[in-house]
């Protein structure tokens, strides 16, 4: 049977057996992505497109150039695609083009922008039971994140994937049955799980000799797990993850616990109504992708180190006491892009010229962001009048100051680069990275000189129609260019007789007759080899453009993270000015009191009625429990999750919606919804309790 099929049908099957069997394969095909036997079967249902056959082989297929639209379509359909491309050009006395499946795309492991939500990491996760343990890793491969932490038990684990919620979750093959099926879990190698080969493999990517000082060696089963994820994109998918560069442990005593059912019933991220009526929505007025994705992950894991929640805390009173200077950052952060994204597209197949362009978008800012900042920490050292500068500095507590300075340590500007980025980026490059278009005039002297040579042809084919019409004297006589002839000159049926001797007859249409002379055929090689040449020195000089930016991807990374930080900063400065928030005491006792309390989603949706304040106090000693008694509607439970919202806004650093709080720390929160609950409409009974 082999035998039998054409030399591209047998290099078709050779590469479809390299890839996993229940992935759609990609076969490109000139113009378009082909697909053939069942693959094709399957596709043409879910993508609506025509069945054919040819030589009785089934196949469908795609344009090339809406492929991504069609690719989503199966993703979102829950099916891998392996994309293979053309290595090479078809060439005369080659019966064959090179190809290679140059990436496998899956749900946890897309990048492209316009497929992801910016608000929203989309995480591939591996879970791995050892000794009755569960290890849980996951990364975002769009940004780079890689993140691993152990649950005692199976309950444990759920809310943590309730947490994350991965759009992707690797298992052992040979776990099935021990883990049950979790997020529709994908089965993988039970080899790359073991704990030598998983250690192997991080070590190998990270190119350290021990995982120390990650702090994973006390997390086997997790460090199984994240070894996983990394020797799937490595071997199964074949991906490039230079990009992941560190790989950060989450000791779950470090955290607020919150289960499922409480993430889902608090509304934390996500609202049950059609209206968004969660934490999320009335919190978050960060100015970048970046910062939105920062916020959202701090709402789902609430710190218990009160150290850094005041000093967070201590950034949003600065940021207060300086208004005009909170406007002004937040007004530089709106410029900046997102750099996490574009990083780790760059570093993938699916980066582009638009990529840098956003990276070098994103380093002119920095510098302005940066003096806003600056500004922001000689103020709380200084104080705003320099004759009072001994005394502020005296009297102004060092943590303080820590938050600020850290930030402005981690962003980096990077001026080398950004330099090099605006000097050689034109300012809306094509999508595509070998149709030309990317660079400026005066960035390389050989595209110049071929881009000259292609500009001197044109100008010359563009004064032959003058020319000829003059010498000919045909008034209607046309120069024109398609992909298929090239250049022609097409003159009309009635004035065929007034057609020189030395035209040379190329077609013939309806209207008349097109013709090629052996100079317009000579100036139009020299056109397109110049733009073939130029095309092709472009690529090159986009992927050396394109290392260069990589070699600070650690640096890039860490900027963006400062910004998001910065951004989520702002966000609840900007949020606690607008709504009168106080900052709350925190300590580690059992006492929580809160004065004039308002429900943080409420107080900001209410519109045709004002959110009654009130009162709670509880010590943990002569006041442990408080008993909310009253009619059904009367608002028991919207009460009880205020009080809920109120302490989990403590723990991530937040000011408060009271007049005043003080908050004992706590390490877990609990709450479950009765069936008539409906916070969106005011109404709603719920039991809650918080320890």
């Amino acid at each position: 049977m082999q035998d039998a099929l054409t030399p591209m049908m047998q290099q078709y099957q050779r590469l479809r057996k390299s890839i996993p069997p229940d992935t759609l394969l990609l076969f490109r095909l000139g113009d378009f992505y082909e697909m053939f036997f069942d693959d094709a079967k399957e596709a043409s249902t879910l993508l609506n497109v025509a069945l054919t056959k040819r030589n009785g082989v089934p196949m469908c297929g795609v344009p090339y150039h809406a492929a991504h639209g069609y690719i989503r379509k199966l993703i979102k359909a829950g099916r891998r695609v392996a994309i293979c491309d053309q290595m090479s050009e078809p060439q005369r006395g080659r019966k064959i083009v090179d190809r290679e499946v140059t990436q496998i795309i899956s749900a946890g492991t897309v990048s492209e922008l316009s497929w992801l939500d910016a608000k929203r990491a989309n995480y591939l996760g591996a879970v791995y039971a050892d000794a009755g343990v569960f290890g849980f890793a996951y990364t975002d491969l769009s940004t780079g994140e890689f993140r691993l932490t152990q649950a005692q038990d199976r309950e444990s684990l759920l809310d943590q994937l309730a947490r994350v919620s991965p759009a992707e979750l690797l298992i052992s093959s040979e776990q099935k049955p021990q883990i049950g099926e979790l997020y529709h879990a994908l089965e993988y190698d039970s080899y790359a799980f073991l704990l030598e080969q998983a250690s192997f493999t991080l070590r190998e990517h990270f190119k350290v000799q021990s995982l120390d000082g990650f702090g994973c060696v006390q997390m086997p089963a997790a460090v199984s797990a994240a070894g996983a994820i990394v020797h799937y994109l490595k071997h199964q998918l074949r991906r490039k993850i230079e990009h992941v560069t560190s790989l950060r442990c989450d000791a779950p005593a470090d955290y607020v616990l919150l289960d499922s059912a409480t993430q889902a019933n608090l509304e934390l991220v996500e609202s049950r109504d059609a209206r968004d009526a969660s934490l999320l929505s009335v919190l978050d007025r960060t100015e970048t992708s970046m910062g939105a994705r920062k916020l959202r992950t701090w709402i789902l894991q609430p710190l218990r180190d009160v150290a850094e929640l005041q000093r967070r805390q201590q950034m949003i009173a600065d940021l207060l006491q300086e208004p005009d200077l909170l406007a002004s950052i937040r007004v530089e952060l709106k410029s900046i892009r997102d750099i996490e994204r574009s990083g780790g597209r760059l570093s993938q197949a699916s980066g582009n010229a638009r990529d840098l362009v956003a990276l070098k978008t994103s380093l002119e800012q920095v510098p302005k962001l940066k003096s806003e900042l600056q500004k922001l920490i000689d103020r709380i050292e200084f104080g705003a009048n320099p004759v009072e500068a001994a005394v502020s500095a005296a009297n102004q507590p060092q943590q303080a100051v820590r938050l600020p300075l850290l930030l402005q340590g981690e962003i980096r500007e990077l001026p080398a680069l950004a330099e090099k980025l605006t000097r050689a980026l034109a300012d809306a490059p094509p999508l595509t990275v070998k149709e030309g278009g990317i660079f400026c005039d005066g960035y390389d002297r050989d595209l110049d000189a071929l881009r000259q040579a292609s500009r001197d042809g044109k100008n010359w084919i563009s004064h032959l129609q003058e020319r000829e019409i003059a010498a000919t004297g045909i008034k209607s006589l046309k120069v024109r260019y398609n992909s298929v002839f090239g250049y022609f000159i097409e003159v009309t049926k009635s004035n065929l007789p007034n057609v020189p001797a030395h035209y040379t007859r190329k077609q013939t249409t309806a209207g008349g007759e097109r013709f090629i002379t052996p100079e317009l055929k000579e100036i139009e090689a020299k056109i397109l080899g110049a733009n073939e040449r130029a095309q092709n020195l472009e690529y090159q000089l986009f992927q050396k453009l394109r290392d260069e930016t990589l070699r600070e991807i650690e640096a890039i990374q860490k900027t963006a993270e400062a910004i998001a930080v910065l951004d989520v900063l702002c966000a609840l400065a900007e949020t606690a000015r607008l709504f009168r928030y106080c900052r709350p005491e925190l300590n580690d006792s059992l006492r929580l009191v809160i004065k004039d309390g308002r429900h943080p989603v409420l107080d900001q949706n209410l519109i045709d009625e004002k959110f009654v304040p009130n009162d709670t106090e509880l010590d943990g000693e002569t006041i442990r429990m408080a008993i909310v008694t009253g009619p059904n509607m009367a608002g028991k439970s919207t009460y009880i999750r205020q009080v809920a919202l109120i302490v989990l806004m403590a723990q991530i650093g937040s000011f408060l919606p009271a007049e005043s709080a003080e908050v004992g720390l706590v390490d877990r929160i609990f709450t479950r919804v009765g069936a008539s609950d409906d916070l969106a409409r005011t109404s709603s009974i719920t039991p809650l309790i918080i320890r």
